[in-house]
């Protein structure tokens, strides 16, 4: 890279889940389905139509008419590209074409978006595996980048990820992790230097995604020149920009009479103008960059809300109730073989659920308000309880925890009698090895 020269990483995240429908105390052991097949696709349909179609068409002629000049990322959820292939394939078609086009890249995940990487290793290896061979069946590449739901983040989970096979993650750049450093640098994990770290610059991200079209900002209207005059005014020693956002900032929370498309547009021409900026996909800049620094990362940190947090899933004590009693099953999931269970096991971990039961206010946190389909978090509560409530009744049919305790004392009474065994020949050896000496001495004796 040409010494001055700055890195654009432009990257979208894209998710949706799938939404449960009313689902009473009632509906327990009597109607196994849990899911608002209409709300799922009304919903998906929407999206894809003001977001997603229209930005993947805009993108599409940017890429094919800028030779080579202009680069992304994406993470899509398996859970997306489930309801795509469902309610909106030619999404996934459209994607295709962006992957063809040999300057897009897609990025690992977890297959539900899920939190699994907070509360089980091989649940969250076995989602990232799961996503890992979608985006190689749909688009041909296997990710060499991995970006963890809503961006969480730690040292022993980068490590983590280091070795299952990335080479590089990306995070927020919060400020109370970061204190007087800049998030335009690359950095390593403090743990493994040998995982490379990106940080999301949260303040030019969330002048796109969220203040956009606000009237009230001090900024507004927001131009692509005034946007990259603030690129170009940037520390000249500074190395990256990362521009993280949700792709639905696209023509659903900025709607398309913003001017949102427009900007996109004209942001990428003019920066492939600049002899200062370039794009680079986040592979691209791990490559290219030496990192300054490790960056330290004790406590989980995500990219939601003004603390940069986990308390927007896990902040209040029915958000607690529900995690744990989700993943208490897990021992009994690990050999079910149903896949309908399965599929059900997954979606269930989607960290939407914990959201909707997010007693937080006034917070950034309101992303997804717009797609709660509950009026009150207590209602997502007890929602989602009567789902896993019938959910551990169909999964006692396949895998009774009964025969799992069973197992269990099973094991543990071959472990005593296996350690009772080693125990005694250990014993035994001893013996051995004091008789041995004693038994040379009196043959010295009779050969004097």
């Amino acid at each position: 890279m040409e010494q001055g020269m700055k890195s654009i990483c432009l990257f979208f995240q894209v998710h949706q889940p799938f939404r449960h429908r009313r689902y009473r105390f009632f509906d327990i052991g009597n109607d196994h389905y849990y899911y608002d097949d209409y709300a799922n696709e009304t919903i998906m349909r929407n999206i894809a139509d003001k977001s997603y179609l229209p930005t993947n068409k805009l993108l599409l002629n940017l890429l094919n008419n800028l030779n080579g000049q202009f680069k992304v990322a994406f993470s899509i959820t398996g859970i997306a590209l489930e309801q795509f292939e469902l309610y909106a394939p030619e999404v996934i078609d459209s994607f295709r074409e962006l992957a063809q086009t040999g300057c897009v890249e897609f990025l690992s995940e977890t297959y539900s978006h899920s939190l699994a990487s907070l509360k089980d290793k091989a649940i969250f290896e076995e989602q990232v595996k799961l996503h890992e061979q979608k985006i190689i069946d749909l688009f041909g590449q296997k990710p060499k980048v991995f970006r963890n739901t809503e961006m969480i983040y730690s040292d022993d989970i980068g490590a983590h990820i280091y070795q299952m096979g990335y080479n590089a993650i990306l995070t927020e750049g919060a400020r109370h992790i970061l204190g007087w450093k800049s998030p335009n640098f690359l950095y390593v994990n403090a743990n493994n230097p040998r995982l490379k770290v990106l940080m999301r610059n949260y303040k030019l991200s969330d002048d796109i995604s969220f203040r956009f079209s606000n009237t009230n900002w001090s900024e507004y209207p927001l131009t692509a020149e005034k946007f990259v005059g603030w690129l170009k005014k940037l520390d000249p020693k500074e190395e990256v920009v990362n521009l993280f956002l949700s792709y639905e900032s696209f023509g659903e929370r900025q709607p398309k009479e913003s001017g949102i498309f427009s900007f996109l547009e004209h942001l990428v021409k003019q920066v492939v103008q600049e002899k200062s900026l370039q794009f680079s996909t986040p592979s691209e800049m791990i490559e290219q960059l030496q990192p300054v620094s490790v960056v330290s990362v004790p406590h989980p940190i995500s990219w939601a809300d003004e603390e940069r947090d986990l308390t927007a899933w896990l902040g209040n004590e029915m958000q607690k109730e529900a995690f744990d009693k989700l993943y208490a099953v897990s021992k009994r999931m690990a050999v079910c073989t149903s896949p309908e269970l399965k599929k059900d096991w997954n979606y269930l971990q989607a960290s939407d659920h914990f959201y909707y039961m997010s007693t937080k206010f006034f917070s950034s946190g309101e992303v997804q308000n717009y797609v709660n389909p509950f009026d009150s978090p207590y209602e997502a509560f007890i929602n989602y309880m009567n789902v896993l409530s019938d959910f551990k009744m169909k999964l006692n049919t396949v895998t009774p925890e009964i025969d799992l305790e069973h197992d269990a004392a099973e094991l543990h009474r071959l472990i005593v009698i296996k350690d009772q065994k080693i125990k005694k020949m250990e014993a035994e050896l001893q013996r051995i090895h004091k008789r041995k000496p004693a038994k040379k001495k009196t043959e010295k004796k009779k050969k004097s």
